[in-house]
């Protein structure tokens, strides 16, 4: 007999907000948090444009704040969020068994601030300037095992790392962790930090950002005809995953019920989907197979939809192929449009807002949608948000490699 898994806290840093609470007034609302990049000169650059978290204070959740000058931004981030999602949840953990709490935290790219300034640290003063903490700070499961020290869970860690897939994986290994016995509580989420040189830079030649430099805030914009790729963002989300009956002995507020989790490879490129969306799709069925739902009984899906000129129009198809006569009455939106593309922190961050959903009533909107794809032709609510009764929810994200990752909750 499988056990049921819930979600008891939120935790994130976004381009709209320092907490999960103003994230979500800022979605609500329409607003953009996409601006001009301040982090480095982009004189040189293509794209100029970026989710930037401003006025975080990276020593925000660690017990010794000086910890903090031992890790990198991307880290900082996920502790702060970690903090907020256990803060939100009430855990008290003079009441856990510490043994049966993990962390699944995970980073498209990790320390890549770390790599890129060390790198040039090694090529002006040599190897023996190089810092001591530069392996530990840049590796990707560096953020898990920290929030791990800042909590004292002493139960399964590692660390998920398929790219813009990374955090909703993460969310679905707790479930798998918690639905199997193998824990009771774990902090699931993802956090990015690459808007660096290297990382603009990189994006950059592959001509996957979008070069709107002259309005920042109307550049993401998926499923618009006039979508140029997608924007860069940081951020981190984690969220508490955890046991019904543990949660609902201890008195928590639970926000919805994990029931479906559905994996698939493209098999098909590095970067481009599968023809149709084959392979999301695959994910999508593998996922309502899970939670034993029909795609009637869906009323929100948080599409993965990046502004990019494929990847929109791939997903689309493979909406269409999963639900059939009922892809034109479900509600969609891709709130990339507001926060950029936070990477590998983007899924954690998306099944937060679908559990607002759920919890609200509120479908938050897909901005800067004026003039719609002939080829994407489905309700991505645009513009303003809508008051709808969200039962259950579909969370979509997909990863350069072609990993594919769809997530299903409930209200309780």
């Amino acid at each position: 007999m499988h056990r049921r898994v819930v979600i008891t806290g939120i935790g994130a840093i976004t381009p709209l907000g320092l907490t999960f609470e103003e994230t979500w007034q800022g979605l609500i609302q329409g607003k953009s948090g996409i601006g001009l990049i301040t982090a480095f000169d982009t004189t040189n650059y293509s794209c100029k444009i970026g989710g930037e978290v401003r006025g975080f204070d990276g020593k925000f959740g660690f017990n010794n704040p000086k910890d903090s000058k031992r890790t990198d931004r991307y880290t900082h981030l996920a502790v702060a969020a970690a903090k907020m999602a256990v803060e939100d949840s009430g855990l008290d953990k003079n009441k856990l068994n510490l043994d049966r709490c993990g962390c699944i935290i995970g980073s498209g790219i990790g320390g890549l601030s770390t790599l890129e300034g060390e790198y040039e640290v090694l090529l002006e003063k040599g190897p023996s300037r190089v810092s001591p903490f530069v392996i530990p700070m840049l590796i990707s499961n560096m953020a898990s095992g920290i929030v791990a020290m800042e909590h004292g869970f002493r139960g399964p860690n590692y660390c998920v790392v398929t790219a813009c897939a990374t955090s909703g994986q993460s969310v679905g290994e707790a479930w798998r962790l918690i639905r199997n016995d193998e824990a009771d509580v774990v902090l699931a989420g993802g956090s990015e930090a690459a808007i660096v040189p290297i990382g603009v830079a990189g994006f950059g030649a592959m001509r996957a950002l979008s070069t709107r430099n002259d309005a920042p805030e109307k550049a993401s914009r998926p499923f618009d005809r006039d979508r140029d790729g997608f924007v860069m963002s940081e951020g981190a989300g984690v969220l508490v995953v955890e046991e019904y009956e543990h949660a609902k002995a201890r008195g928590a507020h639970i926000y919805g019920e994990v029931v479906g989790y559905g994996l698939s490879c493209d098999a098909h490129h590095m970067t481009s989907p599968s023809p149709n969306g084959e392979g999301s799709a695959r994910a999508m069925k593998i996922a309502l197979q899970h939670a034993r739902l029909y795609p009637s009984d869906i009323s929100y899906i948080n599409a993965h939809a990046t502004s990019t000129n494929i990847g929109d129009v791939c997903e689309t198809q493979a909406i269409k192929s999963v639900f059939g006569e009922d892809a034109r009455k479900v509600s969609i939106s891709s709130t990339k449009s507001m926060l950029g593309h936070l990477l590998g922190a983007a899924g954690a961050v998306e099944m937060a807002i679908c559990m607002k959903a759920i919890e609200t009533g509120i479908i938050p909107p897909t901005i800067n949608l004026d003039n719609p794809d002939p080829e994407c032709d489905l309700d991505y609510t645009p513009h303003t948000a809508r008051e709808r009764k969200v039962t259950a929810i579909m969370n979509n994200s997909f990863g350069f490699g072609g990993h594919n990752c769809s997530l299903v909750a409930v209200k309780i």
